[in-house]
C-alpha cells in the first residue's frame, strides 16, 4: 500500500512538499486550520490533490504514515498533541525535500542576520555561475525546487521551529550566526531549549563538511564542545589563532581555504553586523570553493534585503528606514547602533517575552523620541515611559507615520525597528514594512 502523507499548513512550504509527495506516488491531503490562499489553492487543484481549509478533520489526519508540519504551528496545538499520542511521525519540509535530492545544502541560522547572510551566499553562488536555489525561510518551497527544478546547491535559511522537525538531513556548510534570547514564548520560556533548536543544525555533519560561526558569541563558545560537527571556520573581528576571517588595519582577511583579502570599504553593506554576514557568507562561498575573485566582486555588488535596515526616502532633511525585519530586541540593537543621526524609534506589536533592557542603554545615548505601534502598547510605556521621552502611543501605521511626521526634526532618522512579531495588527512583517514604506512616499 502506498504511504499516506498528510501536510500541515497550506503555505509556501506545505504546497511544496505536497508537490513533491505527488510527485513520488504518496497518498496526498493537505489541511489547513486557516484560509488557503488563492494561488495555493490553484497549485494543489492543478495537480489533483485534496485539501481543506479551515479545520483539520482528524480522520482524514490520523490515518497517516507521516505528518509534514508547518514551521508556524505550535507542538500545543490540538491537531499535533493528537498525532503525537497516535505515534505519527512529525518532520519539515525541509527534512522531508532533502531526502530527494543530493545537492550539497549551505545551511544558515541564528537569532539575527539570517536572511542578510542567506541572501549574500545566495548573490555569492549565482555570480560564480552555479546551479544554486534559494529556501527555508525565504526564496521559493526547498521541495516544490526538489520535484520541478532540482539544483546542485542549495543555500536555506532555518528558523529553529524549522530546526525542531528535522532529524536525519545534513548540512554540507552549517552557517550559525549567533545566539540571543528569541521565540522563547514557544520554548517554554527556556533559553536553553531554544540553544538545543539552533544546534540541530550540526546533526549529521561528517568531518569533510564545515561548521562556520561567530567566535565571540559566549552560548556558541559554551555548546560547542557537545556536538559532533565538519571541519571549524569561525569568525570575529579581531585575530585569533585559527580564524578564518577577521579584521585588520581597514581591510577584511579570509585565512582558509582560500587565503584573500578585500578592503572594507569596498563591502557594500555597513555596520557591524553586516560585517559579520559578508565574513559569514565569504568563508561559505571560499568553503565551497569559489573563486576569490567572484567573492570580493561579489561582497561588492550585493544589493542588501528588503525590511533589513532599509532606506525608504528622505522627507525634509529627515531620512526614514524600513527594519521591519527585526522581530526581536537583539535585531532593534543592532539598527540602533549602526545609526549615525538621532533617532525617532518605533517599536511594538506581538511581544515574545522581550526583556527591553538589552537596548535600555542605546535608547537613551541615540534616541530623540520613541513611538509605539501595536494594539497594546502597556508593557513598553512602563518600560520606556520614565526615559523622559518623548512618547506617541499609536494603533495603526497611518497614525505612527504621522507621529513621526510630527516628532522629527531636520537631520534625525525615523527608524522601524518594532522588537516584536507584527501579527497583533498586521498579516507579516512584510505586509507591516510595505505599509511604513507607502505612507512614508506619500509624505
Amino acid at each position: 500500500m502506498e504511504k499516506r502523507i498528510v501536510i500541515l499548513g497550506a503555505g509556501e512550504s506545505g504546497c511544496g512538499a505536497a508537490v513533491l509527495a505527488k510527485k513520488l506516488g504518496f497518498d496526498v491531503f493537505v489541511s489547513d486550520f486557516g484560509a488557503i490562499a488563492d494561488r495555493y489553492k490553484a497549485m494543489l487543484d492543478r495537480r489533483d490533490i485534496p485539501w481543506e481549509e479551515k479545520r483539520h478533520t482528524e480522520e482524514l489526519i490520523l490515518n497517516a504514515g507521516e505528518i509534514i508540519k508547518s514551521p508556524g504551528i505550535p507542538d500545543e496545538a490540538p491537531v499535533i498533541v493528537k498525532i503525537k499520542n497516535a505515534g505519527i511521525p512529525i518532520i519539515s519540509e525541509i527534512e522531508f525535500a532533502g531526502r530527494y535530492t543530493n545537492a550539497k545544502m549551505i545551511c544558515i541560522t541564528g537569532s539575527n542576520g539570517k536572511t542578510t547572510t542567506t541572501s549574500l551566499i545566495y548573490h555569492i553562488f549565482r555570480e560564480a555561475g552555479l546551479n544554486v536555489g534559494l529556501a527555508g525561510n525565504i526564496g521559493s518551497s526547498l521541495a516544490l525546487q526538489v520535484a520541478e527544478d532540482d539544483k546542485d546547491y542549495y543555500v536555506v535559511e532555518l528558523s529553529s521551529f524549522q530546526l525542531d522537525n528535522m532529524y536525519e538531513f545534513r548540512a554540507n556548510v552549517a552557517v550559525l550566526m549567533n545566539i540571543t534570547p528569541d521565540h522563547l514564548d514557544r520554548y517554554g520560556y527556556k533559553m536553553q531549549n531554544y540553544i538545543d533548536a539552533k544546534f540541530r543544525i550540526l546533526q549529521n555533519q561528517k568531518p569533510d563538511d564545515a561548521f562556520v560561526y561567530w567566535n565571540d558569541d559566549p552560548i556558541i563558545q559554551k555548546e560547542l564542545p557537545k556536538y559532533s560537527h565538519g571541519k571549524l571556520y569561525p569568525f570575529a573581528e579581531e585575530k585569533q589563532d585559527e580564524i578564518a576571517a577577521y579584521t585588520h588595519k581597514e581591510m577584511l582577511v579570509f585565512t582558509e581555504p582560500t587565503p584573500f583579502n578585500m578592503e572594507l570599504e569596498e563591502l557594500s553593506l555597513t555596520g557591524k553586523h553586516n560585517l559579520y554576514n559578508s565574513m559569514a557568507a565569504g568563508i561559505s562561498a571560499n568553503v565551497a570553493g569559489i573563486r576569490k575573485e567572484t567573492i570580493r566582486e561579489a561582497l561588492r555588488t550585493f544589493a542588501g534585503v528588503e525590511h533589513r535596515l532599509e532606506k525608504v526616502a528622505k522627507v525634509n532633511g529627515v531620512e526614514y528606514i524600513n527594519d521591519s525585519k527585526a522581530t526581536n530586541v537583539n535585531s532593534c540593537w543592532y539598527a540602533l547602533q549602526s545609526m549615525k543621526n538621532k533617532t525617532i524609534l518605533i517599536l511594538g506589536g506581538k511581544d515574545k517575552g522581550n526583556d527591553y533592557s538589552e537596548i535600555a542603554e542605546l535608547v537613551k545615548e541615540k534616541c530623540s523620541g520613541l513611538i509605539f505601534l501595536g494594539a497594546d502598547n502597556s508593557k513598553l510605556l512602563e518600560f520606556f515611559g520614565k526615559f523622559g521621552l518623548p512618547i506617541a502611543d499609536t494603533h495603526s501605521m497611518q497614525e505612527c507615520v504621522e507621529q513621526a511626521y510630527r516628532m522629527a526634526k531636520s537631520g534625525e532618522t525615523v527608524l522601524l525597528s518594532p522588537c516584536c512579531a507584527s501579527f497583533d495588527l498586521f498579516k507579516s512583517y512584510e505586509d507591516r514594512g510595505r505599509q511604513f514604506k507607502e505612507l512614508v512616499c506619500k509624505l
